[in-house]
C-alpha cells in the first residue's frame, strides 16, 4: 500500500512539473508582448498606450500584453527583464533607457524594442545611429534643447539657468550635458543639481532656486515623475519653468511645455513592433529617429504667466496647440 501511494505521488509531481515547464500551454496562447516601463508619468504612459493602440488598430487579436512598471528602480527593471526571459515573451519592449538596458542584458533569443530614449548610442544599446544592431531595434528622438532654452530667453531675462537631473540615468546625463553646452553657447550660466530618485527633486530644486532666473526640465523620467514638487518650489519663488514634456505640464505650474507628442512616438513604436512580428529582423532596422517639428507640440500656461508677471506674445499664444487659462485646458 505504501508503495502504491508513493507511486501515485510521484506521478502527480511529474504531471505538475510537466505543466510548469510547458509554461502552461493554455496560458501561452497568442503572442506575448512584454512592456517594461521605467516609471509611470503622463509621457511614458502615453508611449505605452500608443504602442497598444497601434497594434490594436492593425488588427491583432491574439496579443497579450504583460505591462510592468519598475517605479524608477533600476533593480526592479532588471527583475522585470528576468521575468520576461523566464516567461519567454515574443518581444520585450523597454520604455526609457534603464529598462531598455536591462532587457538588452537579459534577453536571449528574444527581440528587444526600445523607445522614449534620446541617445541609444551613449546608452550602449546600439553601436551607431545609422545602422541596425543584432537583436534590438527602437525609436529615438532628438530633443531641441538649445531651441527650447532660446524660446524661454525671448520671454524672460535669463542669466542663470537651473537644471535638476538624475545622475544615474544615461538619458538624463546626456541631456544635462546638452543643456550645459546650449547654455554656454547662449552666454548664460548653467546651475545644476543632481538627484538619485524622485523623492529628492523638491530639495534639489530648493537648493538652486535662489540662484537661477529660470529652470529647464528635460525628458528626465525621474524629474518629470516629480514635476509637481519642482514646479511648486519654482512658482513660490516666481521662477519660470520650461519643460520638454507637454503631457506632464497640464497638471503642473509650468510656464511653457514644448516637446514631442509621446503618444505619437508610441504609435511609431507600435509600427516597429508590427514589422518585427511580420518577420523582419530587428538587427536590420537602424534606430528610427523622430525629430520633425511637426511631431512636437506646445502648451502655454497663461495662468502661470500672469502669476509670475510674464507677458506672452500673442503670436506665441496663437501658435500653441494647447493653452491653459482660468484652470481650463483649451485645445487649438
Amino acid at each position: 500500500m505504501r508503495l502504491r501511494i508513493a507511486s501515485v505521488m510521484c506521478l502527480v509531481m511529474l504531471l505538475a512539473s510537466a505543466q510548469v515547464f510547458a509554461g502552461g500551454s493554455a496560458e501561452r496562447e497568442g503572442t506575448a508582448i512584454g512592456i517594461s516601463k521605467f516609471v509611470s508619468h503622463p509621457a511614458l504612459d502615453a508611449v505605452e498606450q500608443g504602442i497598444i493602440d497601434e497594434l490594436t488598430a492593425r488588427g491583432y487579436t491574439d496579443l497579450r500584453f504583460d505591462r510592468q512598471d519598475s517605479t524608477a528602480d533600476v533593480a526592479a527593471a532588471r527583475q522585470i527583464a528576468s521575468k520576461f526571459q523566464a516567461d519567454r515573451v515574443d518581444i520585450a519592449v523597454g520604455i526609457a533607457t534603464p529598462n531598455a538596458q536591462a532587457l538588452q542584458s537579459a534577453m536571449r533569443g528574444i527581440p528587444v524594442v526600445y523607445t522614449a530614449i534620446t541617445d541609444p548610442v551613449s546608452a550602449g544599446l546600439v553601436e551607431a545611429i545609422d545602422q541596425g544592431s543584432p537583436g534590438i531595434a527602437g525609436v529615438t528622438h532628438r530633443t531641441p534643447v538649445k531651441d527650447q532654452i532660446q524660446l524661454l530667453m525671448e520671454l524672460h531675462d535669463i542669466r542663470r539657468l537651473g537644471h535638476v537631473y538624475s545622475s544615474g540615468e544615461a538619458n538624463a546625463v546626456y541631456l544635462a550635458e546638452q543643456t550645459e553646452k546650449a547654455a554656454r553657447e547662449l552666454g548664460i550660466e548653467f546651475v545644476s543639481q543632481t538627484i538619485t530618485n524622485p523623492s529628492e527633486v523638491r530639495q534639489a530644486t530648493q537648493s538652486i532656486i535662489q540662484r537661477v532666473d529660470a529652470i529647464y526640465v528635460s525628458t528626465d523620467n525621474q524629474v518629470v515623475s516629480a514635476l509637481s514638487a519642482l514646479s511648486e518650489v519654482a512658482m513660490a519663488a516666481g521662477v519660470p519653468v520650461l519643460s520638454a514634456d507637454p503631457d506632464s505640464a497640464t497638471t503642473n505650474d509650468v510656464l511653457i511645455a514644448w516637446g514631442f507628442d509621446w503618444y505619437g512616438i508610441g504609435r511609431t513604436t507600435g509600427e516597429l513592433i508590427h514589422r518585427i512580428l511580420q518577420g523582419e529582423s530587428p538587427g536590420t532596422i537602424p534606430p528610427i529617429l523622430v525629430d520633425d517639428a511637426d511631431t512636437m507640440e506646445m502648451i502655454l500656461n497663461l495662468d502661470v504667466a500672469e502669476r509670475i508677471g510674464i507677458t506672452l506674445p500673442q503670436a506665441l499664444i496663437d501658435s500653441a496647440e494647447r493653452i491653459i487659462q482660468n484652470g481650463e485646458i483649451i485645445r487649438r
